[in-house]
């Protein structure tokens, strides 16, 4: 019995309405009045006209009581107890009674529930919280099909049973045959005695067998532990070799660790210098980049400036025209000093050479600098090639 079920059977019987307080201490030990009083108030609860035996001060009072509540709840409520366990009156009985009041709990729980429902209107009413009950009705009524079907075919059977059963019953007993039987019956279990009685005086010699057999293996094991310390304690012929082997070895192994330390460092200085080397490459061409810039913004300038002074020219040109339109030449028949004429004619040679002129002759150091623009071209282009 669990402290569950017990718990659980106290709380159906409460609310079942059982007068009686029902203690969880009350099944610790057998009290029989207890679950005799239960027994008759279930079977009351459940059929109020039923007829109970009152007598439980005997033992066989007691045993026709819980053989009459058996058959009772096997035929009225289909429900199958053990009277053994009802006997008993502990908390292996709680487990059978829990049975029949699981059943009633249920019962006076649904009803309660119809009745709650009685209110509701048909339009609320909704088919699907009673598919669980209509599938257990089903299997209810399949149920009571086969069992009505079985039914059915034994009593069929029964019309040529029963002609066997009264043979059977009106045949007279015949002595001999009986105790034949009986013979029989005795010398079978006397050969069993016999073959218990063989067994039993066989197990003396296996204990000996085995006594024995546990002495042999505790000499042998007493032998393999002797062995054993003689070998520990032998030092075997090959150690001095070994051990002078296994120096070599360590000093070998040293040596490799020493050069592989070395390889390592060597390959960690390489790695270190082929960086450095990678970023002298990438600052050189850095560089050589910042110089190609440089040479084009010079280049733009060099262009802009040239572009300026060819504009400077041509304006230049335009204020010698302007000049000779506002100082016209006079040609007639007005006579003029020889000042005057020597006068115009170097103004007006003047403003001949200034107008034969096309262009402004450059200094020496305007062509010292646009032949170094020139070489500073070319070395770009060599760059850039």
């Amino acid at each position: 019995m669990s402290f569950k079920d017990l718990r659980y059977f106290t709380e159906m019987m409460r609310s079942l309405g059982y007068p009686r307080q029902i203690s969880m201490e009350n099944f610790r030990q057998p009290n029989f009045p207890l679950v005799a009083e239960i027994l008759m108030w279930l079977v009351k609860r459940y059929e109020p006209n039923a007829s109970l035996p009152h007598d439980i001060d005997t033992e066989d009072d007691r045993v026709i009581f819980i053989k009459y509540v058996s058959q009772f709840m096997a035929t009225k409520t289909r429900i199958k107890l053990n009277p053994k366990k009802l006997y008993m009156a502990d908390g292996y009985s709680v487990q059978e009674m829990l049975k029949v009041v699981s059943m009633l709990y249920n019962a006076v729980k649904s009803n309660k529930s119809d009745h709650a429902n009685e209110d509701v209107t048909e339009g609320s009413f909704d088919v699907s919280n009673k598919i669980s009950e209509l599938k257990q009705a089903r299997q209810l009524a399949t149920d009571i099909t086969m069992s009505g079907a079985k039914l059915y075919e034994l009593l069929a059977m029964e019309v040529d049973l029963r002609e066997l059963r009264l043979a059977a019953v009106a045949r007279p007993l015949e002595m001999a045959n009986i105790e034949q039987g009986m013979k029989n019956k005795i010398v079978t279990m006397e050969n069993e005695i016999k073959g218990t009685q063989h067994k039993l005086d066989n197990i003396a010699n296996d204990e000996a067998n085995l006594e024995a057999k546990i002495e042999k293996k505790k000499a042998e094991l007493e032998r393999n532990n002797k062995r054993l310390k003689s070998l520990q304690n032998v030092r075997p012929a090959f150690m001095d070799e070994f051990e002078k082997l296994e120096g070599d070895l360590k000093k070998l192994y040293e040596v490799y660790m020493e050069k592989f330390r070395n390889l390592t460092y060597l390959e960690q200085i390489v790695d270190a210098y082929d960086r450095q080397q990678q970023v002298k490459v990438e600052e050189t061409e850095k560089q050589l980049r910042r110089m190609q810039e440089q040479l084009r913004e010079e280049e733009k300038k060099l262009f802009n400036q040239t572009d300026t002074f060819e504009n400077f020219a041509d304006d230049s040109d335009g204020e010698v025209k302007e000049v000779k339109s506002r100082n016209p030449r006079i040609v007639g028949a007005m006579e003029a000093s020889d000042s005057d004429t020597e006068d115009g004619s170097e103004y007006i040679s003047s403003g001949s050479e200034l107008a034969g002129e096309g262009e402004m002759p450059l200094s020496d150091d305007e062509e010292e600098t646009d032949t170094d623009n020139y070489d500073d071209k070319e070395d770009s282009d060599d760059i850039d090639f």
